[in-house]
């Protein structure tokens, strides 16, 4: 984070030691720790809320594709399902007619074709 070698750092100790003075030292470097220390805490909450941020907006493009995709397979199966009733209304419309057809297939399908009988 900062580039102070332990030289520097022998430096300011000896110069904090004649300024603040012997008695004082010791409460002065535990009060600079326990800010040192806030100030690592407060650092790490602001990182992590970044982070938990950055995780949130990824999560909520990835529901807006699911949607998305979702709608599209909906509007698919609902083109399908539309086919397939155009496809069944008109033997709907004519019962009659739907009723001869499957009378037509019933006859073809019992009788014999003239391929499949053996003498």
């Amino acid at each position: 984070m900062f580039d102070i070698a332990f030289s520097e750092l022998v430096v300011i100790a000896i110069v904090a030691l004649i300024v603040i003075g012997p008695e004082k030292l010791p409460k002065v470097a535990r009060t600079i720790g326990t800010m040192v220390g806030r100030m690592q805490r407060y650092m790490a909450q602001i990182k992590e809320e970044v982070n938990r941020e950055s995780r949130f907006a990824e999560l909520q493009k990835l529901q807006q594709e699911i949607q998305q995709t979702t709608e599209s397979a909906q509007a698919g199966i609902k083109s399908g399902v539309d086919y397939l009733a155009e496809a069944v209304d008109p033997l709907n419309q004519n019962p009659q007619q739907q009723g001869d057809d499957t009378a037509d297939i019933a006859t073809k399908t019992h009788q014999p074709s003239p391929t499949s009988v053996k003498d």
